[in-house]
């Protein structure tokens, strides 16, 4: 009897507690949805997703290819300027740990200004004319950031670096797409960069009242196009007719190979006054990692970019920017020479373009010639035929194909489909971007893997 009570009670004791656990969790259910709901991300970021880069960086961790997917050089960067920052970082003077000024450390603002002032045809105001910036992708920020309300149209040409759509969609603009369209040559070369152009009715066609700004990248990431003084003269004008801010990212504006030449639209007539021009430490001295850009325009239109970096950034970082203005001041000394670094890197890096166009074409793959930056793009579908696309679950086939290729021939490249927009993705799918700015032993390693995919 006394049995039967005990396991009664126990019965009962566990139906309770089970009660209570299904309450518990029921609770903290409706807790975690309500605290999921109200600190979800707020509706002007809409709808965010992973960037390409923190996807492929990761695959790169976890499948160790050999990866000529990310934009940087894999040797090290001109000696002198390591040395500038080693030497720096040794100084006992309190000045190069702390604080610099907030709108750009005073002697690297002064070098920048000297250098641009020659490169822009015009004197160049250092305290009101020029910010630096944590790279060239702050600058980016405030310029757009500082200049879009909602509802302004902003004309982004594709492809384009993957920043520019969602920082417009943050600032509450409209992007206005137009691509970059390929005429294949008639005379059966190989497709240069220079093949790429815009329809101009259909860039006329975007232009109205509603427009605020127009996003330029000379020369283009990731096609490497260099524009031509007649399209930019043609970007300019529909500028000055509609009373259009252009926001030109040019921090590849060193690696021109010739015969082309890279023109600076602000110097174009009456462009100085609606022109942001950005560039980069980073793409400048081969130092991605140092993370250091800077942004020049008219003392109205760099107001509105101080309000936003002093509200959000405040100031750089004191030791980078000193060494770097070691480097601009010893680059200004041999500017045009052979011994300058800005003379030296395109040269260096055509060679290896030339050999990765040439180990590309021989695998069966279709590359295009950049004229400018140290991106190359692959027509990869001759050999679609070698790929399981139904490995992956994405969407876009150069997803498919690079993720595909990332784990299984051990050779990484970035998706081109990331650089458009959502109507024009299709334009990029049969490419892939491979960067050569990397050791000769690593691109011949990546024609030996592609080699011994082909014949597999």
């Amino acid at each position: 009897m006394l049995k039967t009570v005990t396991n009664l009670y126990r019965s009962r004791l566990c139906k309770s507690h089970e009660n209570i656990l299904k309450m518990s969790t029921k609770v903290a259910s409706s807790n975690n949805s309500a605290i999921d709901k109200k600190f979800a991300l707020p509706s002007r970021y809409g709808e965010s997703k992973e960037s390409v880069w923190t996807e492929y960086i990761q695959l790169a961790i976890d499948y160790k290819p050999l990866n000529l997917g990310q934009g940087f050089p894999d040797y090290p960067p001109p000696q002198y300027i390591m040395d500038a920052l080693a030497k720096v970082s040794n100084q006992s003077d309190y000045m190069f740990h702390q604080y610099t000024r907030g709108f750009g450390h005073p002697r690297l603002v002064a070098a920048i200004t000297k250098l641009y002032s020659k490169l822009l045809g015009r004197g160049i105001n250092e305290r009101t004319e020029l910010i630096t910036t944590i790279g060239a992708y702050e600058a980016l920020h405030a310029s757009i950031m500082g200049h879009t309300e909602a509802g302004d149209e902003v004309i982004i040409i594709e492809p384009f670096y993957d920043c520019y759509e969602p920082l417009v969609r943050y600032a509450g603009g409209i992007p206005r797409f137009i691509p970059l369209r390929l005429k294949e040559p008639s005379d059966g070369r190989l497709s240069t960069s220079a093949d790429w152009a815009l329809d101009k009715d259909e860039l006329e066609s975007l232009f109205n009242e509603k427009t605020k700004s127009i996003i330029i990248n000379n020369p283009n990431n990731p096609l490497g196009k260099v524009f031509t003084e007649d399209e930019l003269n043609h970007i300019a004008d529909l500028c000055k007719k509609w009373n259009v801010l252009c926001i030109s990212d040019e921090v590849y504006e060193w690696i021109v190979y010739k015969p082309n030449k890279h023109i600076r639209i602000a110097t174009l007539p009456d462009m100085w006054e609606r022109t942001i021009t950005i560039g980069s430490a980073g793409k400048t001295f081969s130092v991605t990692g140092w993370k250091l850009g800077w942004a020049i325009c008219p003392a109205n239109l760099m107001k509105n970019l101080q309000t936003i970096h002093q509200t959000s950034i405040y100031t750089g970082v004191t030791p980078i920017q000193e060494a770097c203005a070691v480097g601009f001041e010893l680059e200004m000394e041999r500017l045009g020479t052979d011994e300058c670094f800005f003379v030296s890197l395109p040269k260096e890096l055509e060679a290896k373009r030339d050999f990765m166009a040439k180990f590309l074409l021989d695998v069966g793959m279709k590359p295009i010639i950049p004229e400018g930056g140290y991106f190359m793009l692959a027509d990869w579908t001759p050999l679609e035929g070698k790929i399981d696309l139904n490995s992956e679950n994405d969407p876009e086939k150069d997803y498919r194909a690079t993720k595909w290729m990332t784990k299984n021939i051990g050779l990484q490249g970035i998706p081109p489909s990331a650089f458009y927009g959502p109507d024009n993705k299709k334009l990029g799918e049969n490419y892939i971007r491979y960067c050569f700015i990397k050791k000769d032993e690593n691109l011949q390693k990546a024609a030996e893997i592609l080699k011994k995919w082909r014949d597999s």
